[in-house]
């Protein structure tokens, strides 16, 4: 006998993360204008959405600020490269460019804020005796270990009360960009340490291993990039780079300020004119 289900209705999910894709930034542009608004089901009915347009016409005009280390895992060389390129056309460009700032948020505590908020919110389903488990493997955790693979398992029990405490520190680091972006106008940072790499089809996701040159870290650790834009919930756009020395594509990400998506697509559109923008693979 066929199960009755729950109906299928919007929810405004945590970290979710959408978006159009496109090969140019002015196709990212036009998609992001027909699709940019509530669910006409629930916040549409009362709210419309006006995205500012972006900060400046003119390359020069842009204040860009470059980041290419992180303090919990290593930027490979072909990624690396990739951020100094992008940087080396900004420069070019009459962009102002800067290596650092005192304004950035803590990387390593914004790495440990998304991975709380994720895993917490990704294991909420998981069926009473798998929680059982993870308490008791959580437990047994060193006070020391503040790894992000500690940080992972302890998200996975957390209560209500520390997942409260994790949110109210994402809004001090949402201030903290808005700061930021008060001096700049975005931020070019790598989206994963690495190219494109192997699968790792490791029935436990926790097992799996990243190589970068050479050297074997935690797979999930990869995602410190990604979550620098996500757990805040600024804009990012991916950007393409050049090509690593085996031949695979490597970009970066622009992140820029809060619902100023059309910044980033704007100086995606003028950096495209001295990176070669998108070009498919052989």
């Amino acid at each position: 006998m066929t199960q009755p289900s729950e109906p299928a209705l919007p929810v405004d999910l945590d970290l979710a993360v959408v978006g159009p894709m496109a090969r140019s930034a002015r196709d990212l542009s036009l998609l992001l204008d027909v699709m940019a608004g509530p669910d006409p089901l629930t916040l549409g009915v009362a709210h419309k959405v006006t995205l500012p347009p972006a900060r400046h016409e003119r390359l020069a005009d842009f204040r860009v600020l470059v980041v290419d280390e992180h303090p919990l895992i290593p930027t490979g060389s072909a990624v690396r490269a990739a951020v100094n390129q992008v940087a080396d056309a900004l420069v070019d460009g009459g962009v102002r460019v800067e290596r650092r700032s005192p304004l950035l948020p803590d990387l390593t505590e914004a790495a440990e804020l998304y991975m709380r908020l994720l895993i917490s919110g990704s294991v909420a389903r998981f069926p009473i005796e798998s929680l059982k488990h993870l308490r008791t493997r959580a437990a047994g955790l060193s006070a020391d270990d503040q790894s992000l693979d500690a940080v992972r398992l302890r998200a996975m029990v957390c209560s209500h009360r520390d997942w409260l405490e994790a949110n109210n520190r994402r809004e001090v680091h949402r201030h903290g960009w808005r700061q930021l972006f008060a001096e700049f106008d975005a931020v070019v940072c790598p989206i994963t340490p690495t190219p494109a790499f192997p699968h790792d089809h490791n029935p436990n996701p926790l097992t799996r291993r990243i190589d970068i040159d050479g050297v074997e870290y935690p797979y999930f650790d990869q995602l410190v990039w990604a979550g620098l834009a996500t757990m805040p919930g600024l804009p990012a756009t991916a950007i393409p780079a050049g090509r690593s020395p085996e031949g695979l594509p490597v970009g970066v990400q622009l992140i820029g300020p809060m619902f100023e998506d059309h910044t980033l697509l704007g100086l995606a559109e003028l950096l495209e004119h001295r990176t070669g923008g998108f070009q498919a693979p052989e």
